[in-house]
């Protein structure tokens, strides 16, 4: 998983809402277990993961389900330690305008993973 998804990588992330699913790519890095996507609090996604925080993932020859999980405020002092890799990891992208970092609607999803199916190199992996 680290050596697939421990880079800036673009995933499906899945909601649900009122029975109805929902998907969109997003940028994501992967670190024990768990997915991290920088986003914005008012947005849909965040919007449904309130009311049901499942939630399901795919990316290359990788699908699993989790839990989304609203770290807060990308700046918080509780977030350094992942705010400065994600800093890093999404170095070529993360300055472009996109982001307004002094705004504490932006904040760091972190999808922790329940289950999944990764296959490698002829390999099945379930955990």
């Amino acid at each position: 998983m680290t050596e697939r998804f421990g880079k800036d990588t673009i995933i499906a992330l899945a909601t649900v809402e009122n029975e109805m699913p929902f998907v969109r790519y997003v940028n994501a890095y992967y670190e024990n277990s768990a997915f991290y996507i920088i986003t914005y609090a008012l947005s849909d996604k965040m919007r449904q993961m309130e009311s049901n925080s499942a939630v399901a993932i795919a990316g290359e020859w990788f699908t699993a389900h989790g839990k989304g999980i609203n770290l807060g405020y990308f700046g918080k002092e509780e977030n350094y330690w992942i705010a400065e890799k994600l800093k890093n990891v999404f170095c070529e992208w993360i300055d472009n305008g996109h982001n307004d970092f002094d705004d504490e609607n932006t904040i760091i999803l972190c999808v922790e993973l329940t289950d999944g199916l990764l296959l490698s190199h002829g390999t099945r992996y379930e955990f």
